[in-house]
C-alpha cells in the first residue's frame, strides 16, 4: 500500500508542474510572447489545455468571474496540495505504515 501512496503522491506531483506549465503558456501566449502560429507550440499548448481543461473547467463553473484573472489553476494547485500532503501522506500514510516495535 506505501507504494501505491508514492506512486500518487508523484502523480499529484506531476500534474502540479503541468497545470503551472499551462498556465504560463497561457500568459505567454496571451501577451504575444509567443505565438500560436508556430506549430511546436500549438501542439504544446493544446495538450497541456486538453490535460488540465478536466480539472479547470468545474472550478471555473462555481467560482465567480473576476474579469480577466483567472484564479482557478492557484484554487487547483491548492486542492491538490491538500490531497497530497493532507489526505495521503496526513492520514493514509501514518494508517496504513506499521508501528515501530521497541
Amino acid at each position: 500500500m506505501v507504494p501505491l501512496i508514492g506512486f500518487i503522491v508523484l502523480v499529484i506531483n506531476l500534474y502540479i508542474w503541468v497545470v503551472i506549465a499551462g498556465a504560463i503558456l497561457s500568459w505567454l501566449i496571451a501577451f504575444n510572447v509567443v505565438n500560436t502560429s508556430n506549430r511546436f507550440v500549438y501542439t504544446v499548448a493544446e495538450t497541456l489545455y486538453r490535460i488540465t481543461e478536466p480539472a479547470l473547467r468545474p472550478i471555473r463553473s462555481v467560482i465567480p468571474n473576476l474579469g480577466g484573472i483567472d484564479i482557478s489553476p492557484v484554487i487547483l494547485i491548492l486542492f491538490l496540495f491538500f490531497i497530497r500532503d493532507v489526505v495521503l501522506l496526513g492520514w493514509l500514510l501514518p494508517a496504513v505504515m506499521p508501528a515501530p516495535t521497541l
